[in-house]
């Protein structure tokens, strides 16, 4: 078993996917370590013991085969923190190149460890993670466990692995836009989306005011990166590393104009790792860099463990029977879109913004601290990343992800919001953990006598309401989304 690989099994490995190898470990190491710190920072207030949504109760009501998780077997607090650390230590570990510096079987320890941790968070986070990229991060973990370490060469079915996920993430997120909207269709999608975002950025105000010929370019140009490009990952070299160019550039221009947590980035990450090392040669020879890809050509491949080929191997066949059903979705009239198909997200459904909302409703919550409070007694809450006061220019946050800000957008749209309710007590309660996740606590740590909801209508400043005042937005209050409250002792 710990043999070295035959030669008549020479086509299984390739010595053209190092650079690959080694971008696709450090990339989706760095994104374990960010989605863990930002449990370390939000999960406890969101879903802790005493959270909006508390993992305990959850548990309770449901069951193992619903979603397998770490959690299951005892929950508290302190252990979510444990458990956090350990995937912020290990993805830093990988960003670093320990563990990549040991046997294959290390890096597949450490991405199994941080792979079956994440999954226990996603699997028991309920709306404050139901989100693509939290699927997108477990199974693309479990895909880079077994391209092993430099002790052995890159198994070549793991590059197509990588490729088939880049294909149903891409090709998924086109095929759901061109089912979905009308808007899609007719190129007018981009004169909103800009505006109506989740979380917009320091730079959607000025995408949203570019030329109308422009917004219908950028729509062409999504339809071909996801309905066309997609197939060129499955032809021979150097159309795969087009492919991943292409979409490299898209997925930049996605950082550029909005806040959509680790998706872009990972599907940067996941570009990065269909080209080969050809082709970074010829990048390197074009800049005027050393050629080091050559240089590590002509050094003697590693020896390839058969342990290791049989590890890979028979992952490899679980995750091409695991893959008839993500494949039959794409093809369906009723494409589900960001689904799992069995509880341990191995090979999902991905896609995004099937719709697009034409205007942007927000719910700004304000409280007082007056016992019989008049119309000029209320004052705002500032969210950290959504929009709140019309003079404030919206924030870069993603790669990281705020939770409570991107729950926020789905109330207008007439989302479930139990824990919301529990939002409002907690802010009457002036609980501490809860108003660390805002940016701005108008009554410095005191209660609030009442607080309330309202719905508010945004749109962007013209460049001339721009010039003149300085804001961002135009915000017009349209009705009470929550009335009054307080606690029952107040």
């Amino acid at each position: 078993m710990a043999g070295t690989l035959p030669d008549w099994l020479g086509w299984w490995t390739s010595a053209d996917y190092d650079v690959a190898r080694t971008l696709l470990q450090r990339g989706f190491g760095a994104l374990y370590a960010l989605a863990f710190w930002g449990a370390l920072r939000q999960f406890r207030p969101l879903l802790g013991e005493h959270g909006l949504q508390p993992v305990p109760a959850f548990v309770a009501r449901t069951h193992w085969r619903d979603g397998p998780s770490l959690f299951r077997w005892h929950y508290s607090d302190r252990l979510l923190v444990a458990v956090a650390w350990c995937g912020v230590v290990l993805g830093a570990s990988v960003v670093v190149g320990l563990p990549q510096a040991g046997p294959w079987w290390v890096p597949m320890l450490v991405f199994l460890t941080l792979w079956w941790l994440y999954l226990s968070v996603v699997n028991v986070g309920q709306t404050f993670y139901a989100f693509g990229w939290e699927t997108l991060l477990c199974e693309a973990g479990l895909l880079v466990a077994f391209l092993g370490s430099g002790a052995v060469p890159v198994p070549f079915v793991m590059i197509v692995a990588v490729r088939w996920l880049l294909f149903r993430l891409e090709l998924g997120a086109g095929l759901i836009k061109w089912r979905g909207d009308t808007a899609w269709r007719d190129l007018t999608a981009l004169d909103y989306h800009h505006e109506t975002q989740p979380l917009p950025g320091p730079f959607s105000w000025h995408a949203h005011h570019l030329p109308r010929w422009w917004h219908r370019f950028e729509v062409v140009g999504t339809h071909v990166s996801q309905l066309v490009v997609p197939w060129l990952l499955f032809l021979p070299q150097p159309l795969p590393s087009v492919a991943g160019a292409v979409f490299v550039l898209t997925q930049g221009w996605l950082v550029l104009t909005g806040n959509f947590a680790w998706l872009n980035w990972a599907t940067i990450v996941l570009a990065l790792g269909v080209i080969d090392d050809g082709a970074w040669a010829w990048l390197g020879g074009l800049l005027g860099l050393p050629d080091g890809a050559a240089a590590a050509s002509a050094a003697s491949a590693p020896p390839t463990s058969l342990a290791f080929v049989l590890v890979v191997g028979a992952v490899a066949l679980v995750l091409l029977v695991l893959s008839v059903r993500p494949a039959l979705n794409l093809v369906s009239r009723q494409q589900r879109m960001n689904a799992s198909f069995e509880p341990f997200r191995l090979v999902n459904a991905y896609g995004a913004f099937g719709s697009v909302t034409r205007r942007r409703d927000e719910i700004t919550v304000e409280g007082t601290l007056a016992a019989r409070p008049g119309p000029d007694d209320w004052v705002e809450y500032e969210f950290r990343g959504k929009p709140g006061p019309p003079g404030r220019r919206p924030p870069q946050v993603a790669p990281y992800h705020l939770r409570l800000d991107w729950l926020m957008w789905f109330l207008p749209l007439g989302h479930s919001a139990r824990w919301f309710t529990v939002f409002l007590r907690r802010l009457l309660e002036a609980d501490p953990a809860t108003l660390r996740l805002l940016r701005h606590d108008p009554f410095d740590g005191r209660r609030p006598s009442t607080v309330r909801a309202v719905l508010h209508r945004y749109r962007y400043t013209t460049p001339e309401e721009r010039r003149r005042t300085g804001d961002w937005w135009v915000r017009e209050r349209l009705q009470l989304a929550v009335d009054p409250v307080r606690l029952p002792d107040r």
